[in-house]
């Protein structure tokens, strides 16, 4: 998968006039989901302009790209496509597993990020060894009967943490609520 901040096309949807549609016509336009509201707004209305249904009000987003993992729906507001597509550029595959293990909330993704993120290792059994060897003294004599990898179970299952993994060798950790 490569970086996990690394994102392949640039967030889009394809929104098409329904008028246009229900009446066996195929007419719709790729827009930019980078832009703000108001931008992708004037050009859902300049689509439905020119649909060659007169009067056409309404649309739908029937096909996106970009956002990595996260999912849009036919009639997720334009707000949303904007918070969406603002957060998949600046977090990359990463943001969009977070913000999907979330349900795509993305107030929780975004606080998960920003306040519950710990970095990125090969595994959570790297993490639990790390955190406990800057926490505490490990005395040589019990360094060896230590099970890192029943650690971090114990600490996933038990609700401490939750991971994300991009990659092979490749897991973020954040803490759990």
């Amino acid at each position: 998968m490569g970086d996990a901040n690394s994102i392949t096309t640039k967030p889009s949807i394809y929104v098409a006039c329904l008028a246009a549609y229900n009446s066996g016509y195929l007419h719709g336009a790729w827009i930019d989901a980078g832009q703000d509201e108001q931008a992708i707004r004037a050009e859902i209305t300049a689509m439905l302009n020119c649909s060659p249904i007169a009067g056409a009000e309404e649309y739908a987003i029937h096909d996106y790209e970009g956002f990595e993992s996260l999912r849009i729906s036919e009639y997720e507001g334009v707000a949303s496509v904007v918070r969406k597509a603002a957060f998949i550029t600046e977090h990359g595959a990463l943001g969009a597993a977070v913000a999907e293990h979330f349900g795509g909330d993305m107030d929780e993704a975004e606080e998960a990020l920003a306040d519950r993120y710990h970095g990125q290792y090969a595994s959570l059994a790297d993490y639990v060894q790390e955190l406990t060897e800057d926490t505490i003294t490990i005395p040589e004599s019990l360094r060896h009967y230590i099970d890192w990898e029943a650690m971090a179970r114990d600490a996933e299952m038990g609700g401490d943490v939750f991971t994300i993994q991009t990659a092979h060798d490749e897991v973020h950790i954040f803490s759990g609520h």
